[in-house]
């Protein structure tokens, strides 16, 4: 059924870079659901008022709530849509992120109220009514479910969609949900024991653990997770394949919603090259990132000097230095500045976050080491950076 509805809806399905075909699959997700939680609705509500069943008809609304939410879904890929603004020039996909977010809410909402629901039946137990009809409306409820949580899940992780990986959890809460009060009354009937309030209570519990869980996922997003360490190694090794390249750093990376992805970097060339070649190497990478990756990549120039014996060998000598310290340190900007008295070192470190050690402290011990080496009196001029990235490039001049 899946493969059915894409390949019925979604032209050029397989080309899910393309933000069109992503808003494509998304609205496709949303409707669908819409359709099927109204569907299971309306045939929930009747089965409620033909046997009087409040239960079934709690869970009716609990669907309703769901298309509510796919609604929302909706809202959101249609918001994202929207193209860059003056207020916005970064765009407005962010907006599937906050959709994601509401759907969140809603699950620890929906798990709050059965964990109050619950806990009232295990202190005033009331006698489950009990009709193979109803039966059959929760088994249809949860194999309705359950395609709905693969639909959803198989289209959110096809386009990179948290919002549509937050609905799939959701639906499959309602599979667990629901699977739970068939089996409660069904035990109810053949055995007597009423274990209704219980079985929501264990449910409950399930329904907030996972909503956290997706609350967690869907912030990270909004406020600036670290960008995936596959998505980094690969800027990486694209940026060092470049004949010319000498070695990167200060990488950072922006996301402002699925497929819009921002990055700069300082890219070491050879001070020796003709600037020129040099900035034309760098405008082909650009442009190389943004046709290749869909990445919007800005590339700083940064010459390094390697033909200079003292200032080759002072640079090595730090960098043994600094990996006695800790060897996923790196450091770049490397200059010499030779005086009457002394000699200047001044060059940047890179420290990973939490790092144990404080700034001035590693300054210190470094500058110390530095002090120590033959041939001159050297002086330390340190600055020290942040990794905003996942990994650390070893390969830093």
């Amino acid at each position: 059924m899946t493969k059915l509805l894409i390949r019925l809806f979604i032209k050029d399905s397989e080309n899910v870079k393309s933000e069109r075909v992503r808003s494509a699959y998304g609205k496709l997700a949303s409707v669908v659901g819409i359709l099927s939680n109204f569907f299971l609705f309306l045939i929930k509500m009747l089965a409620g008022l033909l046997f009087h069943s409040v239960s079934i008809a709690a869970d009716a609304v609990n669907n309703l709530s769901d298309a509510s939410s796919s609604v929302i879904t909706l809202a959101g890929f249609k918001l994202a849509e929207r193209p860059a603004d003056e207020q916005h020039p970064y765009g407005h996909a962010r907006y599937e992120y906050i959709s994601g977010l509401i759907v969140s809410f809603i699950i620890l909402l929906l798990g709050v109220e059965l964990l109050k629901t619950s806990f009232d039946k295990i202190l005033h137990p009331q006698q489950v009514i009990f009709s193979w009809l109803s039966v059959a409306v929760l088994a249809v409820s949860i194999l309705l479910k359950l395609w709905q949580s693969l639909f959803n899940r198989t289209v959110g992780k096809k386009i990179g969609s948290v919002s549509l990986e937050a609905t799939a959890a959701d639906s499959r809460n309602d599979v667990i949900t629901t699977s739970a009060v068939l089996l409660a009354a069904l035990i109810a009937h053949f055995t007597g024991w009423n274990l209704d309030g219980y079985m929501g209570v264990a449910v409950a519990g399930f329904i907030l653990f996972s909503g956290f869980q997706l609350v967690r996922e869907t912030l990270n997003p909004l406020l600036g997770a670290a960008p995936d360490q596959e998505l980094v190694e690969q800027i990486q090794q694209k940026i060092l394949s470049y004949d010319g390249v000498l070695g990167l750093h200060d990488l950072v990376i922006h996301n402002y919603g699925p497929e819009r992805c921002f990055a700069s970097v300082h890219i070491e060339v050879s001070a020796g090259e003709d600037i020129l070649k040099s900035h034309d190497m760098i405008d082909n990478i650009e442009r190389d990132f943004s046709t290749d990756c869909n990445i919007h990549l800005v590339g700083h120039l940064d010459p390094i000097v390697t033909d200079d014996e003292q200032l080759n060998r002072l640079r090595e000598q730090t960098r043994l230095a600094l990996g006695e310290i800790d060897p996923s340190l790196t450091m770049h900007d490397f200059r010499v500045v030779t005086g009457s008295t002394h000699t200047n070192l001044i060059f940047d470190i890179v420290v990973p976050p939490r790092y144990p050690i404080s700034d001035n402290e590693l300054r210190r011990e470094l500058a110390e080491k530095i002090s120590r080496f033959e041939g001159g009196t050297y002086y330390a001029v340190i600055t020290v950076d942040r990794s905003y990235v996942s990994t650390t490039n070893k390969e830093e001049k």
